[in-house]
């Protein structure tokens, strides 16, 4: 299989480990009145963006490939920055709608390496990836007023 596609699975692997522990903090950290909606919502992302890790890597073996598998390596890799210290329910929607802005333009990278290479199985795994992060991106900007 390509080495391109498996490096760009590999780039997505760092930024779902991110994003995920993103949106753990989110859910530990989050205070006022909008706690409990929040509180709750953070922790369906990121039960699915473990679900999500769990599948990319495995797509990496199955595919020849060897998932990255070190918290040095996903910090320096990704293209997503963690968040610390934060609180604020605007500040913390407003992060997840851009880290998921950044997991959907790699997935659509990948999906489209996926189309070059004839690998359906990998395009598939980036359709249902983005179809899933557009809408959570559609229902934070609704809540946000957008």
């Amino acid at each position: 299989m390509s080495e391109k596609l498996i490096s760009e699975l590999n780039q997505l692997l760092s930024d779902f480990h991110i994003y995920y522990q993103n949106t753990r903090g989110a859910h530990w950290n989050i205070k006022g009145p909008r706690f409990f909606e929040l509180h709750a919502k953070f922790e369906e992302l990121y039960t699915e963006a473990l679900t999500n890790i769990d599948d990319i890597a495995e797509r990496i073996l199955t595919i020849g490939g060897r998932p990255d598998h070190t918290l040095e390596t996903y910090l320096k890799k990704s293209n997503i920055k963690s968040i610390q210290d934060e609180s604020n329910d605007e500040v913390l929607v407003k992060t997840i709608v851009s880290n998921l802005t950044t997991l959907v333009a790699q997935e659509n990278k990948v999906k489209e390496l996926a189309v070059e290479t004839g690998d359906n199985e990998t395009e598939d795994m980036m359709i249902g990836l983005v179809n899933a992060q557009e809408k959570t991106q559609w229902m934070f900007n609704s809540w946000l007023g957008k």
